[in-house]
């Protein structure tokens, strides 16, 4: 039972993160149609840029607790992946609204390479370490343990999608975003400025990114300028299976995700082949319910 209950918290920590990625891609394709691949690796930047802001801080003699440290590294971080999202939004997709799909797919590929490259030239290729924020003692749960920093992943991840709930679902942006995903047109012609709403999109899915990639190194003490691609590719699969263009699917997909690749990993394979369980639920969503768990909200335009 103890070691039953380790999988499932495991995979729950794993899948706030998938989640939280998740809606970035899940949030675009909502609005657009289209999937921003450059999205993990947005992620990968919002550690790297953390880890930095934290070495400077370091460099200049401010001492500070850990996890207040992190957090004056994750509020410089924000605004870099802010700023990198509305760019990615307005060079790279906005010219290629009316153009085929295929033609802003290839542009999302090309745009994670070169974010992949260009942090290579910045940080190196090395790994770097990313400092213990938490108390990384186990805390012992009906004989399953789980560190503070596992659980402040969940407790925060919880959190934001909530939050971020209730911005979709109360607010006047969140009307004007669920207004544009139904058809941008008569959004329009109905006083929504919908170059505005899809911009911002992109600047809080990659405010979630940012977060989302700071909590991944958090939790296995790494960072590099490779880091976001596999959890993208991850994250993806989480928002196909919940229901791409579904807020909650998101949600749902993220945080089972990490529940079938732990208890797959603990209980099926080796543990070194659990990305597996990833994409064989892709290709088995796809085949048998390609609208997802949760079914598409997006309907189809014109």
């Amino acid at each position: 039972m103890s070691e039953f209950l380790q999988q499932v918290l495991n995979g729950l920590v794993v899948g706030s993160m998938y989640a939280l990625i998740a809606l970035g891609y899940t949030m675009v394709y909502g609005i657009l149609q289209i999937i921003n691949f450059a999205h993990g690796e947005v992620m990968m930047i919002g550690a790297m840029v953390t880890l930095s802001a934290i070495n400077l801080l370091i460099g200049a003699g401010v001492h500070l607790p850990g996890p207040l440290m992190v957090l004056a590294g994750v509020v410089m971080a924000i605004p870099v992946t802010m700023v990198l999202g509305f760019l990615i939004e307005r060079i790279a997709y906005r010219p290629l609204r009316n153009a085929p799909r295929l033609a802003p797919l290839i542009t999302a590929i090309g745009i994670s390479i070169l974010l992949q490259q260009v942090a290579v030239l910045v940080w190196k290729s090395n790994p770097r370490s990313f400092p213990e924020v938490l108390l990384q003692h186990p805390i012992e749960v009906f004989g399953a343990s789980i560190t503070g920093v596992q659980i402040a992943i969940i407790m925060l991840a919880l959190s934001i999608m909530s939050g971020l709930l209730w911005l979709v679902e109360k607010t006047k942006l969140g009307r004007a975003m669920r207004a544009v995903s139904m058809n941008p047109s008569v959004a329009t012609l109905m006083g929504v400025d919908t170059n505005r709403v899809i911009s911002l999109t992109f600047v809080i899915g990659s405010a979630l990114a940012a977060i989302a990639g700071v909590m991944w190194a958090a939790n296995y003490g790494l960072a590099n300028p490779t880091m976001g691609f596999t959890p993208g590719l991850k994250a993806f699969t989480a928002a196909v299976l919940g229901g791409i263009g579904n807020v909650w699917g998101a949600m749902v997909g993220g945080l089972l995700l990490g529940l079938i690749e732990s208890l797959g990993a603990g209980y099926l394979v080796p543990s070194e082949y659990r990305d597996v369980f990833a994409f064989l639920v892709l290709v088995m969503v796809l085949i048998l319910r390609p609208s997802g768990l949760l079914g598409e909200r997006v309907a189809e335009r014109a």
